[in-house]
């Protein structure tokens, strides 16, 4: 079954508040080591116009996201199918969602290997990375204290005009190496925490003859899917977090963080180790709400897709 599960929106609208201003304030405090997160917002809180510019960049981040997710979604379902449908034949297909049941009882996705997790989540967010990186530029100048954009479209015509074309894929190489082992690592621990902590909500041979369709009652499963998530992100985000901090550097200061290779060495010179950690709390922050709350969304969706589909089945 092939479901291109559709959390995005959701998430969209649960981000633009409080989640935005943790998205500003990473922004500003990675655009320079000498900046702390209670100096950033202290300044931001005391400058004209402070509510406002807590918000600054909503809009292109609503878009990253809500069209970033749908992109990365549909991506990584349809390789997981392929995958699992290329790898087994017809009649072990149906063996291997039954064990699949048995193991992961909160989950109806295609079981696939650790490498096939690995390999499928890193395609699929580099490939929505990939299209979305012009939105991503724009909305961390945006966010920055470093331009004065009056608007998202004198943002895009103003760095159209100065950089051409290459310029909205400014920091895409940092973006890819963040990405991929970031979405890569993210799946490959959601489905061993989510195995993991399944079994400790093991149902008994009757609750599941009782339980035709799921092996788990929805709330149990959500519970499982939202932890397995913020484990997965803390764990993810905090070996990435080098690349997102590159990264950010790159396309606010393209001029003097030519290349990841140049960016990584000079943060180190300027600010120690410790400067590619920069806003790694308010990474943590944001990855472990937004990635579980989206994959518990995008979990639920497609239970209750195949229910509806079995039952199609059924009456036919």
């Amino acid at each position: 079954m092939m479901l291109m599960a559709d959390p995005h929106s959701c998430k969209s609208t649960l981000r633009m508040d409080g989640a935005e201003i943790d998205d500003l304030l990473k922004t500003r405090v990675q655009q320079s080591h000498s900046s702390t997160l209670l100096s950033t917002f202290s300044e931001i809180v005391k400058g004209p116009r402070s509510l406002r510019q807590l918000w600054r960049g909503t809009t292109p981040s609503v878009i990253r996201t809500g069209l970033g997710s749908a992109l990365y979604f549909s991506i990584l379902d349809g390789l997981r199918h392929h995958v699992a449908r290329s790898n087994l034949p017809p009649v072990a297909v149906v063996v291997e969602a039954l064990k699949r049941r048995e193991e992961h009882p909160s989950s109806s996705v295609p079981k696939s290997s650790n490498l096939a997790n690995l390999t499928s989540g890193a395609i699929a967010r580099v490939s929505a990375g990939f299209i979305m990186t012009p939105v991503t530029v724009i909305k961390v100048r945006y966010e920055s204290s470093l331009y004065s954009y009056k608007s998202i479209m004198n943002a895009a015509s103003s760095i159209s005009s100065t950089e051409g074309i290459r310029g909205f894929f400014s920091g895409f190489g940092a973006t890819a190496l963040r990405d991929a082992p970031y979405a890569g690592l993210y799946v490959l621990f959601y489905e061993q925490s989510k195995s993991r902590l399944s079994k400790l909500q093991k149902p008994s041979f009757v609750e599941e003859v009782s339980t035709a369709n799921s092996d788990m009652s929805g709330g149990v499963a959500a519970a499982v899917n939202f932890g397995s998530g913020v484990v997965a992100a803390c764990l993810a985000a905090t070996i990435t977090n080098p690349f997102d901090a590159m990264k950010t550097r790159m396309q606010l200061l393209p001029e003097r963080y030519r290349t990841m290779v140049k960016a990584g060495p000079r943060m180190v010179r300027e600010g120690g180790l410790a400067s590619l950690f920069d806003g790694l709390g308010l990474r943590i922050g944001r990855k472990a709400i937004s990635s579980a709350l989206t994959w518990t969304l995008y979990e639920e969706l497609v239970r209750r897709a195949g229910i509806r589909w079995q039952n199609k089945d059924s009456e036919s």
